[in-house]
Order: C-alpha cells, then structure tokens, then sequence
C-alpha cells in the first residue's frame, strides 16, 4: 500500500501514521489523492464504507475489494479510473448497498461480467457514469430489484431493458437515470405507482411508443432525444401535478401543447423543441406562474405569437424560432424583468423592433436573434443600452435605414461582463458563423456576434463598430452599405467572421487587416473597393480568390490581375500607401504587429477574458 499511503501523506493536515486494519469507515472523498488503490485493501476486513470520490486516482481498481465482505457502501466516483472489472470484484460483498463509480475518462473502465451472473448484494442505490456497462442489460442489473436511486448514465448500453424489470422495482424508487445510452425498445404502458419517483431522466436513447407518466409526484421528466410518439396528454397537470421541469425536445410527438401547463403550480421548464406540434401556443397563462424556459423551437406551431407571455414574469429564455408565428412581438413581453435571451427566428413575424428592448426591461438580455421574419423599420438606438448583448442577429428581414453609430455602447462586447445562464438548463441556438450554420449550446455564451446580413440597411458602416474589440462574428453581407470599411477594422482583435460582401462599399481595403490574426473566414466580394490587396499575417492564409470577386479595380495576390510595379514586388520590399497616402514598409511592421496586438489586448481585457475567447477560437 506504499503508493496508495504515499499519496495520503500530501495531504493537508495529514496525520496518518499507521492503519488500524479493524477501521470500519474510511472516507478519504473529495482531497487531492493520486495514485491507484493497491491490493492489499483486501485486508480491510472490518471496512463497511469506502469513500475515494472526488480526486485524482487512476490506474485499475483491485481484485482485493471482493474480500470486503462488510462492505456497505462503495464511492469511487469522479476520478479516472481504467482497467477491468469483472465478478471477482463483487464476489464476497453480500453486505453492499450503495455502489458509485464515475470515470472521466469514457469508456476506459469496463465492466467484463458474464450475463447470467446474479450477485450476492441487492442494492439500493447504485450510480455509474462513463464506464462501459454494455451492450447487454445483464442478470446481474436485471436482479436488482430494491433500488432506490438508480442511474446508468453513458454506460453503452443498447440493448432492451425487460419490462419486468421496471414491474418489479421497489415502490421506493427515487431517481431513475438512464441517460445517455442506445437503449431501445418500449416502456410499460401501463401506470407504474412509483409514490416517491421525484426525478425520471431517459434522455438521449431509443425508446419509443407513448410517454411514460408513471409518478404523480415526479417534478423532473427529461425524455429528450428518443424516439417517442403521439401527444402530451391534456390533463398532464393532473396526472403529475408536482412537475417542474419538461424536457421532451428531439422526439416524434404530434398534437397541441396542453394550455394547461401556462397554470401548473411550480411548472418553471417547458422544452419541447424539434417535435411536431401543432396549433396555437398558450393563448392564457396564470399570472401566478413561474414558467422561467420556454422552447418550442422547430415545431409547426401557427397562430400570432401570444400576448400571454408578457403574463411570466420569472421568464428568462424564450425560444420560439422555426415555427409560423404570425403578427408582432407583443409589447405585453416588456413585463418580463428579467429576459436574457429572445429567439423568434424563422417565423412570419413583422413590425418594428418595439423601443422597450433596449429599455431598462430589456437590459439583461444576451441574445436577441429575429433572423428570416418580415420585420421592417430602423433599426432602434435603444439597442445600444443592451450593455450584456452577446448575440445580435437581425439578418434576412427589411431593416432600412442606418447601423446606429452607439455600438460602443455595448459593454459586452468591449469589455468582460459576465453573464449568468439558468443553472439547470442547457441553451441551444444555430448561428451562422465561419460562413455555415452552426449548433451551439454549451458553449453558447463564448459567442459574441453581430449579424446584420440580408436587409436593406443604408450609410457609411460607423467607426465605433471598430471599438467591439471582442466580436467574433460581424456580418454585414447583402445590404446596401457605402463608403470605406472603417480603417481602425484591425483594432477587433478577436475577430474570427467578417463578411463585408454584397455592397457598394469603395477605396481600399484597410492594411490593418492584416493584423486581425484569428481571421478565418474573410468575404469582400461584389463591392467597388480598389487598389493593392493587403499582404502579410493572417491574410497570407486565406487564399480564395472568391474572397474578392466582383471588385474590378481590385488587384493583387490571391487575385490574377497584377497590380502596378508587380514585376519587381517581393513581400520583403512589400511598400504599402496607407489611408493618409505615406508611404510605409509593411512588411516591418507586420513582423511586430501580433506583439503589439498583444499588449493593446492587455490594456482592455483582463486574463479571464482572454481564456474564455481562446477557448472560442477552438470550438
């Protein structure tokens, strides 16, 4: 045990100087133990409760832990174990109760038992996350009868769970968690009475047939990403009159979402997205309600976009975009203190943007995407207040008029302002960013993007929108935008997307943006833009020609019409006439441009900020 006590001896306060072998509890959770657990923990004889949860450990768990005949409770959770486990391991422990082994390294800790195997224990709680379990749903899981607490989480299991296992659980039955699988089959149609059933998560699997409202006391039923069919029954409320939280998104179900939800006493999370739902949506809510989630996103749900929401007050997310909502966004929704994030994208909506977003109602919000509607107007200076905005996205409707000139005002695209999402919820949003739609959820809050593409906006494109030093993302593609790009563009160091095409932008193209180093996709095409195309840094990588087509006084590499002087041109000798007409060598000055990138970005954002934007570089 030299390794497995050398590791102990690390650790704060540590006093261990010997091992009373008699010792009944050893919780060693939650320190910084390395190492893997030797043999000769056999020889704990006495042992009734192992707590190793919560460290460092790696290595392969021993054999010696089937002579623990004591042995009630097993945590290994949260470490990185690997290896075999096989019924030697579980051989003696007639006494176990509580199993929990949790790897973070999937599928490097596998359970290599025999089908037919049936155990000595029956457990009554038993929690295992990212080891390989299956593909079979053996004997050995199938004969634990008692449990209360189940959860098999990203276990590889694909096969189908017999239904007389679900008959014969205990009535005390508390969570159950089989996420994360290819389970496959049907669950009993029948109604189960599990009393004390508070959370059901089946999410991410294979199941099909009707949904399964076993528990009149359940509040969380997370049923997302199977292949479930027909409708949410109407009387939902009654049959499960304690839930909270919803999650059927990613299934086959049809049929109206029941109005009834709007008034569920502690209803907070409906998330429904990618079904078949039709009809109108929650023509009246309860002004007692706390629904705080909303996503109904891609469904076939019609009707004018209700009024009934402006009655949530706790309401944070809404996501209603791919479906046909009609009309305009009610005004009831400035009610709603504390919205973060408006999704209505890929409906029929129309109007102007209503002034209270932007208004100190519509301060907390981080996205506002109204992409592909029919909305018309200017777009508002009040948007400027938005001072947490992450994600704006206006592109594909008939916005006139010009970019208000206030940009800078938004805090959180000059500065790191942290943004708090809803704790229990993963958002989702599909952003066209890098040139192609992408699907973000996790990683949703690292995106900082502007798209106002697909409009008839009009004017000069304003300077401050140089000052977003953090956007990744600004599109301002097909419009009808004149005048220069904004010579101060290179100041945008983080600047991953800019699409400048579609315009009737003039003059050159500023040799600042060479500077932009996370450039990677660049779109300048069908504009008047003249003269030399940039050289040196991230512009020597990007070598599509379609970046500047459609600018016929435009020459230079990657294009094929040289420019004047191109015969004795070399990128050591590269000269450069900048915006004011002085000549400089650039090719002296790019050498030094990502240091001083560097050191500007230093003076404007702090170390967390940097972190979290070189996470998004890699995504």
């Amino acid at each position: 045990m030299e390794e497995f006590w050398s590791a102990l001896t690390n650790c704060p306060n540590n006093t261990i100087l010997e091992l009373d072998l008699s010792v009944q509890f050893l919780y060693l959770s939650s320190n910084k133990l390395w190492g893997s657990i030797p043999e000769s923990i056999g020889s704990l004889l006495s042992l009734k409760y192992l707590g190793l949860s919560d460290n460092h450990m790696n290595g392969s768990i021993p054999e010696g832990l089937g002579k623990l005949s004591e042995l009630e409770v097993l945590d290994l959770g949260e470490n990185s174990w690997e290896g075999i486990l096989t019924e030697a391991h579980f051989i003696n422990l007639t006494r176990l109760k509580a199993i929990s082994i949790f790897s973070y390294d999937p599928i490097s800790l596998i359970f290599n038992i025999t089908y037919d195997w049936v155990p000595p224990f029956k457990l009554r709680s038993i929690d295992i996350r990212n080891c390989k379990v299956g593909p079979a749903f053996g004997v050995w899981l199938q004969s634990q009868t008692e449990l209360q607490i189940v959860t098999l989480s990203s276990t590889g299991i694909s096969d189908s769970i017999p239904e007389e296992w679900f008959l014969k659980l205990s009535s005390q039955l508390t969570f159950l968690t089989l996420s994360y699988n290819q389970i496959r089959g049907r669950l009993p149609s029948i109604e189960l009475r599990f009393p004390y059933l508070h959370s059901i998560s089946l999410d991410h699997n294979k199941f099909e047939g009707p949904l399964p409202l076993w528990s009149t006391n359940a509040t969380i039923l997370d049923l997302e990403n199977n292949l479930f069919s027909g409708p949410i029954p109407s009387n939902i409320d009654k049959l499960m009159p304690h839930l909270q939280e919803l999650y059927l998104s990613e299934n086959h179900l049809n049929g109206t979402i029941p109005p009834c939800i709007c008034d569920m006493h502690d209803f907070a999370v409906l998330s429904v997205r990618s079904n078949h739902f039709s009809g109108e949506f929650l023509n009246s809510c309860s002004p007692k309600s706390i629904i705080s989630i909303v996503d109904v996103a891609y469904n076939n749900l019609s009707g004018n976009m209700p009024s009934s929401l402006g009655e949530l007050s706790n309401l944070q997310i809404l996501t209603l975009n791919n479906n046909n909502f009609g009309g305009k966004i009610p005004n009831s929704l400035q009610n709603c203190p504390i919205l973060k994030s408006i999704d209505l994208g890929g409906n029929k909506l129309s109007g102007n943007i209503p002034p209270w977003i932007g208004g100190s109602n519509g301060s907390m919000l981080y996205m506002l995407q109204l992409r592909n509607n029919f909305f018309s107007g200017h777009i508002p200076q009040q948007l400027c207040n938005l001072g947490y905005l992450r994600i704006l996205d206006l592109s594909h409707n008939n916005f006139s008029g010009t970019i208000p000139n206030c940009l800078n005002n938004l805090t959180s695209l000059l500065l790191n302002v942290s943004v708090t999402p809803p704790r229990f919820y993963t958002q989702q949003a599909t952003l066209t960013l890098k040139g192609q739609q992408l699907v973000y959820n996790t990683t949703l809050l690292l995106v900082k993007s502007i798209d106002l593409s697909s409009n008839n906006l009009q004017g000069e494109i304003p300077q401050e929108i140089s000052s977003l030093i953090l956007l990744g993302t600004l599109n301002l593609s097909r419009n009808q935008f004149t005048g220069k790009i904004p010579t101060k563009i290179g100041k945008m160091y983080w600047l991953e997307t800019l699409d400048f095409s579609h315009n009737h932008l003039s003059g050159q193209i500023p040799q600042t943006l060479s500077s932009l180093t996370f450039l990677s996709h660049l779109n300048l095409s069908y504009n008047n833009l003249v003269g030399r195309i940039p050289w040196g840094n991230q512009l020597q990588t990007l070598t599509d020609s379609s970046i500047y087509v459609g600018n016929p006084s435009l020459c230079g590499f990657p294009l094929s019409t040289k420019c004047p002087g191109d015969d004795t041109f070399t990128t050591t000798d590269a000269k450069h006439i900048n915006d004011d007409g002085n000549d400089e060598l650039w090719f002296y000055v790019s050498m030094v441009l990502g240091f001083r990138r560097i050191l500007e970005c230093l003076r404007h954002i702090n170390c967390e900020e940097i972190m979290e934007v070189c996470l998004f570089s890699i995504i």
